[in-house]
C-alpha cells in the first residue's frame, strides 16, 4: 500500500505541473480554494493537527475561531501549490512583481558585503516564490536543501522544478550538505533554508509560543563558522496577488560562550523570530505535522511495518 500511495503521490505532483500551469491564473485560483473548501470540510488528520498547531499560536481562540483560522490556512496552503505548479511558466515580470518583501535592505546589504548570507525561513506563504524573485528579480542565485522524498521520482521532480527557478538544490544528507553551504557562504554566496522544523531529531531545544520544540542547528552553526550574515525571513499574504514579506534584523553570534551556548542564543532568536510573523499572520504558517515535543512524543508509538515513521509525515509540504 506503501508504495502505491507514493506513486499516486508522484503522479499527483506530476498532473500539477503539467496540467495546473496551463490553466488561467483565476481558473487556477478558484480552483486551489475548492480542493482547499473540500479538504477542510473533511477534516483529516493534517486539518486537525493545523488546528492544534494554531490553538498553540492563538491562545484562547474558541473553537469556532480556530476553525476559521484552518480554513483559511487550507487555503492559503493550496494558494501555495497553484502557484508553485504555475511558477515555470510564469514570466520573469511576473515573478518580480509577485513579491515585495520589507527591509530588503538588509539582504541585498549583506549580498554587496561578500561576507556570505544565510536566509531562514519558516513554512510561510510560498517560500519558492520568495526564493524565483531572489534569482529573477536580484539576479543573485542561491543554495538551498530539500528533504529526500519518497518515492525518489518525486524528490527528483521537487529538484528539477527548483533547480529550474534558479537554485543550488542539495539533498538534506548531514555533513555533506553541511560542507558544500558553508563552501558556498565563504565564497560569498546566498543559501537559504527553511528552519523551523527539526528532521535530524538533534535539533537545538527553544521556546516557541510558550513550549518547547526543536530547531535545526544548521543556520547558527554555518553563521559561526563562516562569519556569514544570519537574517531571519518571514512571509504572508494579503487579499492581492501579491506575496508579502520581512526581512528581520539579523541574528549576531555572541561575543562569549562556548559552540553549543552560542548556538543555543542564536537558534533562539530565530524562533522569535518567526515567532512574531506567524503571530501576526497564523493562517499563512503551513505547518501540518508534529512540531512541539509534546506532540512528537506523543506520536512516537509505530503503526505496524512502518517504525518509528511518523503517521502524519505523508501530509508534509516538501522542504
Amino acid at each position: 500500500m506503501t508504495g502505491l500511495r507514493e506513486r499516486l503521490a508522484d503522479g499527483a505532483y506530476a498532473l500539477g505541473w503539467s496540467t495546473v500551469k496551463k490553466l488561467p491564473e483565476p481558473v487556477a485560483v478558484r480552483l486551489g480554494r475548492t480542493v482547499a473548501d473540500v479538504a477542510w470540510r473533511r477534516r483529516g488528520k493534517g486539518v486537525r493537527r493545523l488546528e492544534s498547531n494554531y490553538a498553540r499560536v492563538v491562545p484562547g481562540a474558541t473553537p469556532e475561531r480556530l476553525a476559521e483560522l484552518s480554513r483559511a490556512g487550507m487555503r492559503s496552503y493550496l494558494r501555495y501549490w497553484m502557484e508553485s505548479f504555475r511558477l515555470p511558466a510564469w514570466s520573469e515580470e511576473r515573478v518580480t512583481n509577485g513579491f515585495e518583501p520589507k527591509d530588503v535592505h538588509r539582504l541585498t546589504d549583506g549580498i554587496a558585503s561578500d561576507r556570505g548570507v544565510i536566509l531562514a525561513l519558516p513554512h510561510m506563504a510560498n517560500w519558492d516564490l520568495a526564493g524565483a524573485w531572489v534569482t529573477t528579480g536580484l539576479k543573485t542565485p542561491f543554495t538551498t536543501v530539500a528533504e529526500r522524498l519518497r518515492p525518489e521520482s518525486l524528490y527528483d521532480r521537487f529538484v528539477a522544478y527548483r533547480e529550474g527557478l534558479g537554485m543550488e538544490v542539495l539533498p538534506h544528507s548531514g555533513g555533506a550538505a553541511f560542507g558544500t553551504l558553508a563552501r558556498r557562504l565563504r565564497d560569498g554566496g546566498l543559501v537559504c533554508l527553511v528552519a523551523e522544523r527539526d528532521l535530524s531529531a538533534s535539533g537545538v531545544e527553544v521556546e516557541f509560543f510558550g513550549e518547547t520544540t526543536r530547531m535545526p542547528a544548521g543556520p547558527a552553526l554555518l553563521a559561526q563558522q563562516t562569519g556569514a550574515i544570519l537574517l531571519p525571513v518571514t512571509l504572508w499574504y494579503d487579499d492581492s496577488p501579491v506575496m508579502r514579506g520581512q526581512v528581520h534584523p539579523p541574528v549576531e553570534v555572541p561575543e562569549s560562550g562556548t559552540r553549543a551556548e552560542k548556538t543555543s542564543v542564536m537558534t533562539q532568536a530565530l524562533a522569535d523570530a518567526f515567532a512574531s510573523g506567524i503571530a501576526d499572520h497564523p493562517e499563512d504558517w503551513h505547518m501540518l505535522q508534529r512540531l512541539w515535543l509534546k506532540d512528537l512524543e506523543a506520536g512516537k508509538a509505530p503503526r505496524e511495518g512502518s517504525g518509528t515513521r511518523d503517521p502524519e509525515k505523508p501530509e508534509k509540504r516538501a522542504s
